[in-house]
């Protein structure tokens, strides 16, 4: 979705007052931006290790 389109389905007065709100949310702390960055740039980094399979999953009966 575009911003024009957003800003069709909003409105103006809306998408002000959405700005306005995270105008005043605090900056988040840089280690949080940083394992986040970590997880958005990166996300299969680590895999977990697979799972055997077990007789309760759906559709091994």
């Amino acid at each position: 979705m575009t911003r024009a389109e957003r800003l069709a389905i909003l409105g103006p007065e809306t998408v002000a007052a959405i700005k306005a709100r995270v105008a005043l949310a605090p900056e988040p702390p840089e280690e949080l931006v940083e394992e986040l960055r970590r997880i958005i740039f990166s996300p299969a980094r680590e895999l977990p290790a697979p799972q055997p399979a077990t007789d309760s999953e759906p559709g091994t009966r």
